[in-house]
């Protein structure tokens, strides 16, 4: 039910007054290094030495510091259980991770070693969803949550896959988080050749900056990659810290700790390798079996018949904080330069609608639609943020629209199912999230969505049995509900 392709996830950024900087021992840290894969050609080169950098820098700077290499899927589902029991209300949690990344059904997995991927189905079986890790975290209290994911390489199982969308997508994240990607939505870098990449080289160069707020931290990062890839390679920024947070407050003192070069020249010894994940305790879920082409279902009856909800009445985000995102300044700019940019008004209508600023995200998507009449993602996604707003006279032509170009296009499904839901159409629901899990059987807000039509039509332990599954793979699943106003 996300915002379709690449629903960007930065969050309101406001800008509070400055809070005191968090003890030592507030502050904890995950750091993962995975270069051992044995479906990849060769072992990456970068990963253990980054995890190692990154690891000793942070422990300079106060965290209590985790760090796992080679990890398999058991190894890091322990790692993120002993990161989670750590976290008391108001501290800092921050997880590095390093090694290859996927994004699937509009999210980012983080991938272990020992992952067995030959659907993308597996990806959300094997791989460890940023979006679910963070929102975990959230959960436990942290005050400040920091994801530092330099996962954006052309992995070894994309070509396995029937579709598949390369780099990693936009995470839909909890107030207080600060994300960065090594490289753009969607975009891949090449390995360097070196035994240390890029991105973490001038990320610990600006972390060593004192009294340096987090955000500028990040920014002058990004800038410092750009600059020295020669723009090839430009990291991605999402950020909704609503307090200031350093990693090195200018009063505070640092533990003493070989020099950089030092602690790189003479690495610590790698952990033994966790033990593999038994099939006894976690059995992989059985890859869906490849869904032949469906019928799709009618269009729902006329207007008459679908109720009118009143329009979504939560907080928009202000102006000024919608002007300092990164990502709308950058996309802005393009604009600026070229109005008639159809790219870049599709990206900003999704980072627009993930802060809530429907009107604008529908105002970007109708111009990009305006210059390119055949964009299907863009009919969808603002079929969906017309959903979440209440227009749904307009959001049922805009759904149809994008399945008369795309027939069986999951995602127009997911979204039309979503907006009969919305009007009343439980029968129409039913048959849009049929018609979507018949395509992708795991598609959770497809399975949640069907649980509640069915239950709203009388099928209520149907309806229950959906729901559970859908609550079983994501906790989530009923909050981001909840936020498009259905219940």
């Amino acid at each position: 039910m996300k915002i379709r392709l690449a629903l960007l996830a930065a969050l309101v950024f406001s800008i509070a007054s400055p809070a005191p900087a968090l003890a030592a021992g507030e502050r904890f840290a995950l750091i993962i290094g995975n270069a051992k894969y044995p479906d990849a050609d060769a072992p990456l080169k970068e990963p253990i030495n980054d995890a190692r950098d990154v690891a000793e820098e942070l422990k300079r700077d106060g965290f209590a510091v985790e760090v796992g290499e080679n990890l398999t899927g058991d190894g890091m589902r322990r790692a993120f259980e002993k990161l989670y029991a750590k976290i008391k209300p108001g501290s800092v949690a921050l997880v590095f991770f390093s090694g290859y990344g996927i994004q699937s059904n509009r999210q980012s997995y983080m991938i272990p070693v020992d992952a067995q991927i030959w659907a993308e189905s597996d990806v959300r079986r094997d791989g460890f969803s940023l979006e679910a890790v963070l929102g975990e975290i959230n959960s436990r209290g942290a005050g400040v949550k920091i994801a530092l994911i330099d996962a954006s390489r052309r992995n070894p199982f994309e070509r396995r896959f029937r579709s598949f969308s390369a780099g990693l997508a936009p995470v839909i994240a909890p107030n207080g988080t600060l994300v960065m990607y090594s490289a753009a939505l969607s975009s891949v870098v090449s390995d360097n050749g070196s035994d240390r990449s890029l991105f973490v080289r001038e990320l610990l160069k600006e972390i060593r900056t004192p009294d340096l707020m987090a955000e500028e931290t990040l920014n002058r990062t990004r800038v410092g990659v750009t600059r020295a890839s020669r723009q090839e390679q430009v990291p991605w920024i999402s950020s909704s810290l609503a307090e200031d947070f350093s990693f090195i407050p200018g009063n505070a003192p640092r533990p003493s700790s070989p020099p950089p070069s030092e602690a790189a020249a003479t690495p610590p010894p790698a952990p033994p390798a966790p033990p593999q994940v038994q099939a006894a305790t976690e059995p992989p879920a059985p890859a869906p079996q490849k869904p032949a082409e469906i019928a799709l279902p009618p269009p729902p009856p006329p207007a008459p018949t679908v109720v009118q909800p009143a329009p979504t009445t939560s907080a928009s985000p202000t102006t000024v904080a919608l002007a300092d995102d990164p990502t709308i300044k950058s996309l802005t700019a393009k604009l600026n330069d070229n109005p008639d940019d159809a790219a870049a008004l599709y990206r900003r209508g999704q980072v627009y609608a993930s802060k809530g600023a429907y009107d604008l995200a529908i105002k970007d998507f109708t111009n990009s639609l305006r210059l390119n009449p055949k964009d299907v993602e863009a009919y969808n996604n603002r079929c969906w943020a017309r959903t979440v707003i209440g227009d749904l006279q307009a959001a049922l032509k805009d759904c149809n629209e994008a399945l008369r170009l795309r027939p069986n296009f999951v995602d127009a499904l997911d979204s039309r199912g979503l907006m009969n839901l919305k009007g009343g159409q439980n029968k129409n629901a039913i048959a849009d999230f049929d018609a979507a899990l018949k395509i992708n059987p795991r598609l959770t807000s497809s399975l949640y969505g069907r649980g509640l039509a069915k239950k709203r039509n009388g099928a209520i332990a149907e309806g229950d049995l959906d729901i559970t599954n859908a609550k079983a793979m994501d906790p989530n699943i009923v909050k981001e509900f909840a936020e498009y106003g259905v219940q």
